[in-house]
């Protein structure tokens, strides 16, 4: 089982800025989907971004498109999910995905079957 570990998520305030970490561990991330998803409490999971998803090789939902970047440096074996201009609907827990077959369908992140951890991003109002 591929093994990602997520790191920086923490209590900002809104309009605030957070990068977080998605480190693979044992592989390597070349040929893999990456995908950030998060889960706020008493919600369903929902995919935020991932690279290497779609043909145009960066996908974001509709809710965090414009402020969301998604990046990877391949030396450092990282994906980066940068967040700005922050809301408190952005709450909760962040998880970074990855599998050869992750890919987008009709605006849903599916075919992710190895999970991180997650971290927890809090924005205060």
């Amino acid at each position: 089982e591929l093994q990602v570990v997520e790191s920086g998520g923490g209590l900002v305030q809104a309009g605030g800025s957070l990068t977080l970490s998605c480190a693979a561990s044992g592989f390597s991330f070349d040929d893999y989907a990456i995908g950030w998803f998060r889960q706020a409490p008493g919600k369903e999971r929902e995919g935020v971004s991932c690279i290497r998803c779609t043909d145009t090789i960066r996908y974001y939902a509709d809710s965090v498109s414009g402020r969301f970047t998604i990046s990877i440096d391949n030396a450092k074996n990282t994906v980066y999910l940068r967040m700005r201009s922050l809301k408190p609907e952005d709450t909760g827990v962040y998880y970074c995905a990855v599998d050869r077959g992750g890919t987008v369908v009709h605006g849903n992140m599916v075919g992710f079957d190895s999970w991180g951890q997650g971290t927890q991003v809090t924005v205060s109002s």
